[in-house]
């Protein structure tokens, strides 16, 4: 399949409004400075800048200092905030980091510019490959297969990914076509990271194989995306008929595939926590053996557990 020419850093601006004024996440990396010049130059004076500074690394403190340099250059209103992430059980530091900086960069956003609604995210085409072969190689389902989404609504903000079909290595051109420095991230070097070692071992062998694949890729991401969308919806039907705490007869009621549905779209939207594959099973055996009053039922279940409480299921935190 012949690939077609992904669009330019510009021309992919060109179909994206936000509301003015609005932000840009600024980690002072390649992809983020990009970013915030191209959009300082298509709307000047509308654009706002956050920083999020997670000492995790020794290079965290000249992150910030090239942000602060940058936005100084443009005229740009700068804020920086400091977090420690706290993983919690089972889940990951990066995962833990991510949670984080989303929270802080919602929170920025408000206290600084609470005129802002929009808030614009860096992540590009590579990217978007990277998390769609992360999700494949961790047999996820359709919500990981829909990779990431190029526009959401979370904590009274809309989070913007204008960038999902434009190359990495674009962006950088554009940045050494303009004589602008960029902080280069020390653990994008490190191969303990999958992450890593997909962006330097397996997207260039792809390239190579598949000229096209970063379109397709990206098709069938967005192919996932809407097979949830109708997923979710069809949670949504259901889980008003079982109710919020879900009776148990009532989830009995439906087939397996569609109990897994609803049960894993009451725990994400009500207690925001996901089950395990193997924790969503040993959940449905224990549901289907629930026949009798007196069968007890208490599991671990994302990041809490599961118990019956009468006729209901029951969440509550570890």
């Amino acid at each position: 399949m012949t690939a077609h020419p992904p669009p330019s850093p510009e021309h992919a601006l060109a179909d994206f409004s936000p509301g003015l004024p609005f932000a840009v996440a600024l980690s002072g990396g390649a992809d983020s400075v990009a970013m915030l010049l191209a959009c300082t130059k298509r709307w000047p004076g509308q654009v706002r800048a956050v920083h999020i500074h997670h000492g995790l690394q020794p290079a965290a403190d000249d992150f910030e200092s090239h942000c602060r340099s940058v936005c100084a250059q443009l005229g740009v209103p700068l804020a920086v905030r400091h977090v420690q992430a706290g993983k919690a059980p089972g889940q990951s530091p990066e995962d833990a980091a991510r949670q984080a900086r989303y929270q802080a960069l919602s929170e920025a956003v408000h206290t600084e510019w609470p005129e802002v609604r929009d808030l614009v995210l860096a992540q590009h085409a590579d990217d978007q490959v990277e998390t769609l072969l992360i999700a494949l190689s961790r047999g996820a389902g359709l919500p990981g297969l829909a990779s990431m989404p190029s526009h959401w609504q979370r904590q009274g903000l809309n989070w913007h990914r204008p960038w999902l079909g434009v190359p990495g290595a674009t962006l950088r051109e554009c940045l050494r076509s303009q004589g602008q420095a960029w902080i280069e991230d020390p653990s994008n070097n490190d191969q303990k990271f999958t992450r890593n070692r997909i962006r330097t071992q397996v997207i260039p062998a792809l390239a190579d194989a598949l000229p096209a694949f970063r379109e397709t890729f990206a098709r069938s991401a967005a192919h996932a995306a809407q097979a949830q969308e109708v997923l979710n919806e069809v949670a949504a039907q259901d889980l008003s008929l079982i109710g919020v705490p879900p009776r148990i007869q009532a989830v009995q009621q439906l087939s397996r595939a569609r109990q897994a549905l609803v049960l894993r779209h009451w725990l994400r939207q009500h207690h925001a926590t996901t089950p395990s594959t193997v924790q969503l099973n040993e959940l449905l055996g224990q549901i289907e053996a629930c026949t009798t009053r007196g069968h007890r039922l208490h599991l671990k279940v994302g990041q809490g557990f599961i118990e019956r409480a009468g006729e209901h299921l029951d969440w509550h935190r570890a």
